[in-house]
């Protein structure tokens, strides 16, 4: 497997309105801008917050996210990176890899039997991890390997400052206007 595009895909919550915002910066495996989406703010009623209870987030973070962003995306993208171990439950609704990054002392989220220590730089100390929903573990080794690649040169985990930044950005644009 070979990854030539990498989308960095997170939510932002903004604070003025409690809204939780989806956003994906598609790159270059030199981490280089090619496609930024965003959506508007998602914010559940309290009749939705009833009725979803406890997989409310996932919803939000699966449906109304990912599945929209990917769909919208014009770029052709061989892997998905994201923090929130909810956005694995994007592997059920499209081909692409979603991959986790996550440190080791936030532990392995439910989607998935194992995880694998990649050379990602980590601020304070642990080991960084990635996993992968049970769907697509078997290729968590050669998705590894790819990754420790590209961050023998770049930082990957920068990517996701960059998202929130450009999020902050547009909710600034959006006020003014």
């Amino acid at each position: 497997m070979e990854i030539g595009k990498i989308a960095f895909l997170e939510t932002y919550t903004a604070d003025e309105n409690g809204g939780i915002i989806g956003a994906i910066l598609v790159t270059d495996g030199e981490t280089k801008p090619l496609e930024f989406r965003v959506t508007s703010p998602i914010k559940p009623t309290g009749f939705q917050k009833t009725l979803y209870g406890d997989v409310l987030l996932e919803h939000i973070l699966v449906e109304l996210i990912s599945v929209p962003l990917l769909s919208a995306i014009n770029e052709h993208i061989d892997l998905i990176i994201v923090k929130d171990p909810f956005f694995l439950g994007a592997n059920h609704k499209q081909g692409i890899r979603v991959v986790r990054v996550f440190n080791e002392a936030d532990g392995k989220s439910r989607a998935s039997t194992k995880a694998e220590a990649i050379a990602f730089p980590t601020a304070g100390g642990g080991k960084m991890m990635i996993e992968t929903s049970k769907k697509f573990e078997t290729e968590l080794a050669p998705i590894k390997d790819q990754l420790n690649k590209l961050a023998e040169h770049r930082n990957l985990l920068e990517p996701f400052e960059r998202l929130k930044l450009a999020c902050e950005q547009v909710q600034q644009q959006k006020s003014i206007d």
